[in-house]
């Protein structure tokens, strides 16, 4: 009996060993832990065209050499030299082009409409205009009163061609690419009964004999002051004022005036700046509120 006894009792203890040696088997002392599933981020490299974000519908087709991107992200301007520019009429720049959507040698894809432009003053207030080949930018292109004063190239798709000079927004549901012509330049494309036509658009430097000038805005001071840019053969990207500390970069406002909130530099040396880098400086100028004031400078034309 009792060999019997050991030899069951060893059976058990060799039955058990086997069990727990066996490959397939669980561990069952506790609840198993579990691992945190990695997070694989794929960055692609050098995407192709199908991996760009689609641009929104109703923005521009641009062709041609593309200058700075029209992104939400803006490179800042390098800031100006505070030693002030010599005072001759016209001083070279070497920064780059300071385009924003509007760019030099790119052709915009739209459409044209038309309005009652009536003495041809709008939203840049540059008062009435001399002819009425003028247009309204829709707000994205408009850019802040950016567009204020560009002249563009208009052409149909019927072949005729027209240059106006923006002086306008046009707000929405004005699209991207969008101008909205005079009744006078519309119907110099097609009739005014049509409503509504494509065209292409492009930025001109014009053959120009007028000279800038410069106004204050009504209620200009020593204590606060608008200064706007008028009659320039280029779009304006930035004004600056003479200051006791340097030249100091104004902030432009959508009505097409740049502000010195607390007076710095109001009636001092004004210094402007187009899209193609050129700065002029320009003295002289009076705190005289609402008078325009002719400079015999002009911007080089591109």
């Amino acid at each position: 009996m009792l060999g019997t006894t050991v030899a069951v009792t060893a059976a058990g203890v060799l039955a058990y060993l086997v069990m727990g040696s066996h490959p397939e088997r669980k561990e069952e002392a506790g609840p198993a832990t579990v691992k945190p599933a990695a997070t694989t981020r794929v960055r692609a490299t050098n995407p192709g065209p199908e991996a760009s974000t689609p641009a929104a519908p109703g923005t521009p087709s641009v062709t041609g050499t593309p200058g700075p991107t029209a992104s939400g992200t803006t490179t800042a301007p390098a800031r100006p030299s505070a030693t002030p520019t010599p005072r001759s009429p016209r001083t070279a720049s070497t920064t780059a082009s300071s385009a924003g959507r509007i760019r030099p040698g790119t052709t915009y894809t739209g459409v044209a409409t038309a309005y009652e432009a009536e003495d041809g003053d709008g939203a840049c207030l540059f008062g009435p205009s001399p002819d009425l080949m003028i247009a309204a930018m829709n707000t994205t292109d408009y850019e802040t009163s950016k567009a204020c004063g560009a002249y563009v190239l208009v052409r149909a798709g019927n072949g005729k061609s027209i240059t106006v000079r923006i002086t306008n927004e046009c707000p929405l549901p004005c699209a991207p690419g969008q101008l909205d012509l005079s009744q006078e330049a519309f119907a110099k494309l097609a009739d005014l009964e049509v409503g509504r036509i494509p065209i292409t658009w492009q930025l001109l430097s014009p053959a120009t004999s007028d000279t800038i000038s410069i106004r204050y805005k009504t209620g200009s001071s020593p204590y606060w002051c608008g200064i706007q840019a008028i009659s320039h053969r280029n779009p304006v990207a930035g004004l600056e004022v003479e200051t006791g500390d340097g030249w100091r970069r104004l902030p432009r406002t959508e009505y097409n005036y740049f502000l010195s909130a607390d007076g710095s530099g109001c009636g001092n040396s004004i210094r402007i700046t187009d899209i193609y880098g050129e700065r002029l400086t320009i003295t002289g100028i009076a705190l005289r509120p609402d008078v325009v004031q002719a400079t015999r400078v002009q911007f080089a034309q591109h």
